[in-house]
């Protein structure tokens, strides 16, 4: 963490309150959503708690104090990630999955823009939530690649239009979370990558426009049921003729890329691993502690399962550190700031999977059942090395990309 008395102080503080905000509130959540039977039941039925992290102040913590939130850097928002994805990983992720759309206004807005659409996310009444539409059918992963054959960007095909004062944006996407809003008519803003000209060149060519709900011309296709986070709600769409006026366009057109890249840190899935993690290990040292399994010392007497646990234990700490040392050169601006944190997001995301399966060894076949939260975890855990950027399709290809560069400095991570 950042060496500031003050911001430590902050952020010890900020830690207390979410971590009992995670206890008192966000541990009813599976409760109220595992009976339901469908995706669009079990997401409108986490409203209440996630109105009540948006009343705690939560939410504005996602937008920096210049831009009047209460955001003062990564480190403080690694630690809320941390707390509240222990109490409830989907809830959490409704939390920073709108931050994630909101990004490109508070990273590229104008202030006329943010002055009309950041209100609603600087209240602390209601449930507000942000899309960030940029995956599609086929996969975005070459989203800076052109077609040697064609000249065609092969990486998107949503294409925006201008049409006298308008923008209209056709095209597909899915994966976007908070996409249907809380009763089917979109969030209360959609930040939409698209192609807006006909530059065959993505640099040239993409654009993010900001669409304020109700969005007129939003079609849900399909619910996906995904296989973790069951509480959050992930559609396939359809956007066709919808409409946004020229001046919700962010920045100018081309400006799309840069935008996209700015957006998606990384270091923040090392504190959500983190965060799981820490609930795992302690229900699989709990059940080490206090069970026999019809032997005559607990479990974790036999000198394999205590191995296995100190591996364990060494590892989340090792995804601890390297977040919250990837998190302080973020917020100091240190040159290896990008490359720390595309190290926590592999590194925090395969470990989390890793550590679950051995703890899930640890426990036997009674961590297979849904009476115990480490299958429950597990199922969250899978999707933090494939969201995000994907570790193989995005994040492995950063680095490679690095270290092919004859500037790159391989040292420039020390110190930081």
């Amino acid at each position: 963490m950042s060496g500031d008395t003050a911001l430590l102080a902050e952020q010890k503080a900020l830690r207390a309150t979410a971590r009992e905000f995670a206890r008192d509130v966000l541990a009813q959540v599976h409760e109220a959503t595992d009976p339901l039977p469908t995706p669009t039941e079990r997401y409108r039925a986490t409203r209440p708690f996630y109105e009540q992290m948006v009343a705690a102040g939560f939410l504005r913590r996602l937008v920096p104090r210049a831009l009047g939130g209460d955001g003062t850097g990564a480190s403080t928002t690694a630690v809320l990630a941390e707390e509240l994805v222990a109490g409830s990983p989907s809830v959490a992720l409704h939390l920073f999955s709108t931050g994630l759309g909101l990004t490109p206004l508070l990273r590229a807005g104008s202030a006329d823009q943010r002055e009309r659409f950041l209100p609603p996310f600087l209240a602390t009444s209601g449930a507000p939530l942000a899309s960030l539409a940029l995956s599609e059918p086929g996969g975005t992963a070459n989203l800076d690649e052109v077609d040697p054959a064609t000249g065609e960007d092969v990486g998107l095909q949503t294409i925006a239009r201008r049409d006298g004062e308008d923008w209209v944006v056709n095209g597909r996407k899915h994966w976007v979370s908070h996409a249907t809003g809380w009763n089917g008519t979109g969030p209360d803003l959609m930040s939409i990558v698209c192609r807006a000209n006909d530059d065959p060149d993505p640099r040239s060519s993409l654009a993010v426009v900001l669409v304020p709900g109700p969005i007129d011309g939003l079609r849900i296709d399909a619910l996906i049921d995904p296989l973790g986070h069951r509480a959050h709600l992930l559609p396939r769409l359809s956007l066709v003729d919808v409409r946004t006026p020229a001046a919700n366009l962010l920045g100018r057109v081309g400006d799309g890329l840069g935008i996209v890249h700015a957006s998606f840190g990384g270091a923040l899935i090392g504190a959500c691993a983190t965060g799981v993690l820490r609930v795992a290990f302690d229900a699989a040292l709990r059940f080490a502690r206090s069970d026999r399994r019809g032997g005559r010392v607990p479990v974790i007497g036999h000198q394999g399962v205590g191995f296995l646990l100190a591996d364990v234990k060494t590892r989340i700490e090792a995804v601890r550190s390297l977040t919250y040392r990837a998190c302080a050169a973020i917020d100091d601006g240190s040159p290896g700031a990008e490359e720390l944190s595309v190290h926590a997001k592999v590194f925090g995301s395969e470990s989390a999977v890793q550590c679950l399966v051995d703890l899930m060894r640890v426990v036997g076949v009674e961590a297979y059942g849904h009476h115990l939260p480490l299958a429950g975890l597990i199922q969250d855990a899978l999707a933090y090395p494939l969201f995000s950027g994907g570790n193989i399709a995005f994040r492995r290809r950063r680095l490679h990309t690095l270290l092919a560069d004859p500037e790159y400095d391989p040292w420039s991570t020390v110190g930081t």
